[in-house]
C-alpha cells in the first residue's frame, strides 16, 4: 500500500505544481492478489456469448435398430437400400456423422453472480496496487523516469481535444515509453480469432481516469493501449486486467480528489456506494520480516539458539537388539552376557583339545 501524505500534481508541461493533494484512504486498503483473482475470474465471464451446435444436428435421419439376432450392433441404422449410406449406423456419438456425446446447450450458466462487497474490495485492492511502483513495474509497465506513483496530473487535462496534445502531455511526464511499449507489441493473433474481428493482440498501456470528460476521451482514445474510464465507474477488468495487480494509472486532479467520496474510507461511509466504508487492514504494516529486523523487537527478543537442537523426547530403541538400552534397563544383563561369552570359549576349547576315537586307533597303530 502506498503509505504517505500527499502527492504532488503535475502540470501538462511535466512541471511539478505547488499543489498538493491529500492521499486518499482508498490507496491503504488491504492488497487481496486472492481475492482480486476471484472476483476477475468471475467478472470476465460476464460478457461471454452463449455457443452451443444445432440441437438437432447428427439425428436428422431417419434410422432405426435392426434389433437384435442379426450379428450387427444394435446402433440405429439408416433406412433404405442400394446406397453406401443405407445400412450405416447413426445417431451415436461414435458414429460417422452422429451428433456429439453431451453437446453444449444455450442454456448453460454463462454468468456468474458476485458480492458486491467482495468486487468493491477487490477493486480497492486493485486501487491500493496501482500505488505501488515495485507492483506497477512488475507488471512491465515503463515508469522508471515517472516523477511520482500514482501519477496525479492537473485539471486542465480534461479538456484537451487533440491526439496530439495528449501525446505531447504524456511525453512531457515520462509517460509515453509506456503508450510505446504497446505498439512495439502489437502483433497478429494466432488461431482463428484472426478471422473474428480478433486480429491483433497488444499489452495494455496506461489507465486515464477523469473526473469529467470536456474533451479527454477524443484525445486519448486513438492511441494503443492507453483507456479510460470514470471516476465514478471504476472497473476491476481495467484496474487489474488478467486479474494482476499494478495497472499504471494516470489520475486528473479532480478524480484524484473525488476518490474519498466514491470509496469513503475506513471509518466514513462512501457517498456513492451506500453504507459502504473500506476494509481495515489486520495489521498496519504487512512488512513482517523489516518489523522483526528492527531494533525495537530485537532489544528484547532471547539471543538465537543453536542450528541444530537435539531430540526433546528420546527415540525408543528395542532392548533385545539394543544392549546399552537392555543394560540400562537390567544392569546384571552384563555379566550375564560376559558369563555366557566364558562358558561358550570353554566348550570351545574342550572340543578341540579332545581327541576322538579314531584318533586314539591311529596313534595304537603307529607306536607298534
Amino acid at each position: 500500500m502506498a503509505a504517505r501524505p500527499v502527492v504532488s500534481v503535475y502540470g501538462l508541461n511535466g512541471a511539478k505544481l505547488e499543489a498538493t493533494v491529500a492521499l486518499p484512504a482508498v490507496f491503504t486498503a488491504p492488497i487481496r492478489p486472492d481475492l482480486v483473482q476471484f472476483v476477475h475470474k468471475n467478472m470476465a465471464k460476464n460478457h461471454r456469448q452463449a455457443y452451443a451446435p444445432k440441437q438437432q444436428a447428427g439425428e436428422e435421419t431417419s434410422a432405426e435398430s435392426w434389433g437384435t439376432g442379426r450379428a450387427v450392433a444394435r446402433i440405429p441404422r439408416v433406412s433404405g437400400s442400394g446406397t453406401h449410406r443405407a445400412g450405416q449406423a447413426a445417431f451415436g456419438n461414435m458414429t460417422r456423422g452422429g451428433r456429439m456425446f453431451a453437446p453444449n446447450k444455450v442454456w448453460r450458466k454463462w454468468h456468474i453472480r458476485t458480492n458486491s462487497n467482495q468486487k468493491r474490495y477487490a477493486t480497492a485492492s486493485a486501487v491500493a496496487a496501482s500505488g505501488v511502483s515495485a507492483l506497477v513495474s512488475g507488471r512491465g509497465h515503463r515508469i522508471t523516469k515517472i516523477s511520482e506513483v500514482p501519477l496525479v496530473i492537473s485539471a486542465d487535462a480534461e479538456s484537451l481535444q487533440k491526439t496530439r496534445d495528449a501525446v505531447a502531455a504524456l511525453k512531457a511526464l515520462k509517460a509515453y515509453a509506456d503508450v510505446a511499449k504497446v505498439s512495439n507489441t502489437r502483433s497478429i493473433r494466432a488461431g482463428r480469432g484472426k478471422l473474428r474481428n480478433r486480429r491483433h493482440r497488444q499489452r495494455r498501456g496506461p489507465l486515464v481516469v477523469y473526473a469529467q470528460d470536456n474533451g479527454i476521451t477524443r484525445a486519448f482514445r486513438n492511441l494503443p493501449g492507453v483507456e479510460l474510464v470514470d471516476v465514478t465507474r471504476l472497473n476491476l477488468l481495467q484496474l487489474a486486467p488478467g486479474g494482476h495487480l499494478g495497472r499504471f494509472v494516470i489520475w486528473t486532479q479532480p478524480a484524484f480528489e473525488a476518490l474519498n467520496k466514491v470509496f469513503g474510507t475506513q471509518s466514513e461511509a462512501s457517498e456513492q456506494k451506500k453504507g459502504y466504508t473500506l476494509p481495515s487492514a489486520v495489521i498496519s504494516n504487512p512488512d513482517v520480516s523489516r518489523i522483526i529486523a528492527s531494533e525495537e523487537v530485537q532489544a528484547v527478543v532471547k539471543a538465537a539458539g543453536p542450528r541444530f537442537t537435539k531430540r526433546p523426547h528420546v527415540q525408543k530403541k528395542n532392548p533385545l537388539r539394543n544392549t546399552q538400552v537392555l543394560v540400562r534397563l537390567n544392569p546384571y544383563a552384563q555379566v550375564l552376557r560376559r558369563a555366557e561369552l566364558l562358558g561358550k570359549n570353554k566348550r570351545v576349547s574342550k572340543k578341540v583339545h579332545k581327541k576322538s576315537a579314531s584318533d586314539k586307533f591311529l596313534d595304537i597303530l603307529r607306536a607298534d
